[in-house]
């Protein structure tokens, strides 16, 4: 037997087992590997506004929505809404100091979010427990809704409004709509407990699938429209901000590209060289530390662009600091 028959006989069994396991390992390593990482998220917040207090009036933060507000998935004291009130023991150096209990010496603070919650539960459930406030009181409200709209049943019930996963467009039309009038009347409620005023940040909805519409690598199955629906309630969600000048729309949705199941991935559009990271808990749904780092930094840069600016043009009175 020749040297180069030798060979092609070496060859064959090599490349039955070799070509198997590179594709098993470069689906390990691309699809099913999503390295969290470590730190602090790159996502600045800028020190200037927190340097001094905003106001002594009494201020009221409230946390409203689903699961993303409630801290779902956080390790204790490090949900968004804990890390915007207050620093954690173990602060990232670069925002030490940076948070509203700094610069609202009057905070109190409520957080009626409940994990696993549609915008029909918000408007029934949660906002009916927003005590109305004296006149003295400003309001700050972060508010996550929608996202379970979209993502429950999870394909396992026919298709429903705050349920619908798996639904056509045309299919949900009347479901969209009736989100966007349900959130007129939501955001109506909040504006009327708090008299004196108060600014809503409403959030928009992240996209686990970072932009390719598939969840199938975490069992669910193929939702055509998906993407089209999702951007169809992020609309309605900016225009309500554009619309009513005390709501201000938080983008969550374009800083998480990048960051969900496809986060490994360097040929995808969204992927992020500087921090190929997931952010997402084990359930898909909700931000891991990382997310909800990102997440606080985020509200807190949307939360000093209003209240600071706001509170420093007012003229000056005794109810307010130099």
């Amino acid at each position: 037997m020749t040297r180069r028959r030798k060979l092609r006989r070496w060859l064959l069994p090599l490349a039955l087992v070799g070509l198997p396991a590179l594709a098993l390992a470069f689906f390990w390593q691309f699809q099913l590997r999503r390295p969290i990482g470590e730190g602090p998220v790159a996502i600045p917040v800028p020190a200037a506004p927190f340097s001094k207090p905003w106001t002594d009036r009494q201020v009221l933060l409230v946390g409203l929505g689903d699961s993303v507000t409630a801290g779902f998935g956080a390790s204790p004291g490090k949900s968004y809404f804990e890390r915007i009130i207050a620093n954690p023991p173990d602060e990232f150096n670069d925002l030490m100091g940076l948070c509203l209990s700094r610069v609202l010496p009057n905070l109190s603070a409520t957080n009626l979010a409940m994990s696993g919650t549609t915008s029909q539960q918000h408007l029934r459930a949660e906002i009916p427990k927003l005590v109305r406030q004296p006149t003295h009181v400003l309001g700050l409200v972060v508010f996550t809704t929608g996202g379970n709209d979209l993502i429950h049943n999870y394909g396992r019930t026919p298709p429903s409004d705050g349920a619908m996963y798996g639904a056509s467009f045309e299919q949900a039309r009347p479901w969209v709509a009736t989100f966007a009038h349900r959130l007129e009347t939501m955001l109506d409620a909040i504006r009327a407990a708090f008299p004196g005023g108060c600014h809503i940040f409403l959030a928009n909805i992240y996209d686990p699938s970072d932009g390719t519409g598939s969840l199938r690598w975490v069992g669910l199955p193929a939702w055509p429209d998906g993407l089209k629906l999702l951007a169809a309630y992020n609309e309605i969600l900016s225009t309500a901000a554009d619309r009513h000048p005390d709501v201000h729309l938080v983008d969550i949705h374009e800083p998480f590209l990048g960051h969900g199941l496809s986060c490994a991935q360097f040929w995808r559009v969204h992927y992020d060289r500087q921090d190929p990271h997931y952010w997402y808990h084990v359930n898909v749904e909700d931000p891991n530390d990382r997310g909800y780092d990102a997440l606080r930094r985020l509200f807190l840069n949307a939360i000093a662009t209003h209240v600071a600016r706001e509170t420093a043009q007012l003229p000056h009175q005794s109810t307010w600091l130099d």
